[in-house]
């Protein structure tokens, strides 16, 4: 989808806050088009790139290792 995006889940280091906030935000910016909204679409842009990183957060934390 977005080439740009890393794959973050690595069992050996655990991405940072800051990986996982960058690829919310390419993933956000690739979905909606934008690349900065205008000052009417800023806040829901941001929200977005927010709900996007908590559920990243989320799925991260509860994926176990291979066995």
């Amino acid at each position: 989808m977005c080439r740009s995006i890393k794959t973050l889940r690595n069992t050996e280091i655990p991405a940072t806050d800051e990986e996982i906030r960058a690829a919310a935000l390419q993933y956000v910016r690739k979905v909606s088009g934008y690349r900065k909204p205008s000052k009417v679409n800023a806040e829901a842009f941001e929200r977005a790139v927010e709900e996007v990183t908590e559920a990243t957060r989320r799925m991260l934390g509860g994926l176990k290792p291979a066995k």
